[in-house]
């Protein structure tokens, strides 16, 4: 999730709707400035014991956070406390229950975002070994109960988890324990983002399935292969979802904002406070009605932070987040942004991914999404067949678009061979969570304790 960055300057009031439509279209860069921000969690836990650490225990979070600055990363305070991390690299942030999080710079390719995650890595083992520290790469915590976990001391996550049980079961799982790989990327016209909105809308649950790395809830299989992506099917209905208005006529910016508009805030940030304003509207935000700070209008910022608090699939901001996957293991976290990369920004690939799926309906898009995070790479096909049928043909066109881009590294490698671990996956046909079932069932004698030599950073 979004962490806030406190800054001096304050931005414009909001006073035309125009305002907010120009929020998007400032995001257009022409192609030879588009830029890949790969983002990605892990569970911190005890080697000891295997228990997540609070925040202000010895050694716990905010002792990790302040060891990092060593590697000179700066603090970002919130009501006394550190809560996340600014520098060269982008950023490093907590999630509700202490999970960590690097959100990378916009960088030009795959080879500086995968050096940029070993960086990272590297750093944080360091600082693990000092505190009895180990890193876990899943989609979900495998054995944690929620009482288990700590809560970290950021203003928004106390509304959102006032809030989360008023609309959904299952919105405190997605907050504490779970774990994702995104990646952000930009467009260049309005155009050039409907299509590309479209067809990672329309292709997101073949990522699901791809990484579907979750199988386990409090020690037993929960009878899922990414239960980190069924918990999004009850979180919260309003800010969640597939978005089938993407997909109709006439769709663009505009259409997205009206859509944002009807999404309930959770709050507003002032002078360093969190201002609870869950289930308002921002419509009423607008014309200065808001029950909290009435009289007041929204600022840039203000919309901003409300962009940021709608979860679907898919979301627009001033660029375009790919959010299905389930946190992984190094070598997966390369992988995703090299997924969307090779369909979406090369013209040719982009298009070949349309032609793929422009013609499924949505409830057939629908149905795909919700069988997913069961049946992974057996989910059901629009038009017939399974997910698998179109897997190999999906990392083709991802290869060839990869290819094109002609990114090269020193060696003179190009980009193509991040994709290699979701090849693996296609050939063998068993998706990660799958061959952590076969251990639990087999190596692990029906314990998910494993769990933590075998899948730690």
């Amino acid at each position: 999730m979004s962490t806030k960055t406190v800054t001096d300057s304050k931005s414009a009031v909001i006073e035309h709707r125009d305002q907010l439509i120009a929020s998007f279209a400032k995001g257009e860069k022409p192609q030879d400035r588009w830029r890949i921000g790969t983002e990605h969690e892990k569970f911190v836990y005890r080697t000891r014991d295997h228990r997540a650490p609070s925040y202000d225990e010895p050694g716990g979070i905010r002792d990790l956070l302040m060891a990092l600055t060593e590697f000179g990363w700066t603090p970002v305070m919130e009501g006394g406390n550190v809560i996340a991390l600014t520098g060269a690299d982008g950023s490093v942030s907590l999630e509700p229950a202490g999970q960590l999080e690097l959100s990378g710079a916009p960088l030009d390719n795959l080879h500086l975002t995968c050096a940029e995650t070993g960086r990272h890595l590297e750093q944080v083992l360091k600082v693990a070994e000092r505190f009895d520290i180990g890193f876990l790469g899943l989609g979900m915590w495998p054995d944690k109960t929620r009482a288990e976990l700590p809560i970290m001391p950021k203003g928004r996550y106390a509304i959102m988890l006032r809030h989360m049980p008023r609309v959904g079961s299952m919105g405190l799982d997605m907050m504490l324990r779970t774990c994702t790989i995104q990646v952000n990327l930009d467009y260049s016209s309005e155009a050039d983002m409907v299509k590309k909105f479209r067809v990672g809308l329309a292709l997101q649950p073949l990522a699901t399935a791809l990484f579907a790395n979750s199988p386990f809830t409090e020690g037993r299989p929960n009878g899922m292969l990414s239960y980190r992506s069924h918990i999004w099917s009850d979180t919260d209905p309003a800010r969640t979802g597939m978005l089938p208005f993407v997909f109709e006529d006439g769709f663009g910016y505009e259409r997205y904002a009206d859509y944002a508009l009807d999404v309930p805030m959770y709050f507003v940030y002032r002078d360093g406070n969190y201002i609870d304003a869950a289930g308002l509207s921002f419509r009423d935000f607008l014309k200065g009605e808001l029950s909290v700070l009435p009289g007041e209008l929204p600022t840039i910022d203000d919309w901003n932070d409300h962009l940021s608090t709608a979860f679907p699939e898919v979301r627009l901001k001033s660029f375009l987040e790919m959010r299905g996957a389930d946190g992984g293991p190094w070598n997966r976290i390369c992988a995703l942004p090299a997924l969307w990369v090779g369909l979406l920004y090369d013209q040719a690939a982009l298009d070949s991914a349309w032609d793929l799926v422009k013609g499924w309906d949505m409830a057939a898009r629908e149905t795909l999404r919700s069988s997913v995070p069961r049946l992974a790479l057996d989910a059901p096909l629009p038009g017939g067949g399974r997910l698998r049928d179109i897997a190999g043909e999906v990392l083709d066109i991802a290869h060839a678009g990869l290819a094109a881009r002609a990114r090269l590294d020193a060696g003179g490698s190009n980009e193509t061979g991040f994709l290699d671990p979701l090849r693996e996956i296609v050939r063998s046909g068993r998706v990660p969570a799958q061959i952590l079932l076969d251990r639990y069932h087999d190596a692990w004698n029906e314990s998910v304790a494993p769990i933590y030599d075998e899948m730690r950073f």
